[in-house]
């Protein structure tokens, strides 16, 4: 994994940061993603697995979904997907599974990440594709926010 600066403001970052505010504001765990292709953003979300009584709905898992729509393929090869939380490990499967270009994350997961934690899912010999991974962009704006939202609560 390799530590990269987030480019300019109003970047894909600066929408996942959005999209995991707006997941928040709703009461759900503040996780935003956004995927994009060719330099558009062709997906965004936020978590809803409250709201949609899913324990599927994240927000990588969403915006995955959304950009499948969006090309017409099950395959994101050219995509590079920003969200503000280390995936899990069935994000991270998905992510294999779309062939993701590049993977770009700010807050590393010590529970329940599958990235640089837990599982390293895609140093695994059963993981089919790895994207190029870039993490601790803003990590500590999305770990705070995260906290901040689980102290209000207790």
């Amino acid at each position: 994994m390799q530590s990269v600066e987030e480019p300019a403001a109003g970047g894909p970052m600066d929408q996942a940061f959005a999209e995991a505010r707006a997941a928040g504001a709703r009461g759900e765990t503040p996780v935003g993603a956004v995927i994009v292709q060719g330099g558009a953003v062709i997906a965004a979300a936020g978590n809803r697995v409250i709201e949609d009584r899913d324990p599927t709905a994240h927000a990588e898992m969403l915006a995955i979904r959304q950009a499948c729509q969006a090309i017409g393929s099950e395959r994101l090869g050219g995509c590079d997907l920003y969200v503000t939380l280390e995936p899990c490990a069935m994000c991270a499967g998905a992510i294999s599974f779309a062939r993701l270009r590049r993977l770009y994350f700010a807050a590393a997961d010590v529970k329940g990440g599958a990235v640089e934690n837990g599982p390293r899912f895609f140093a695994q010999a059963a993981c089919h594709h790895s994207p190029e991974i870039y993490g601790g962009i803003r990590a500590s704006e999305a770990a705070d926010m995260l906290r901040a939202f689980f102290r209000a609560r207790r």
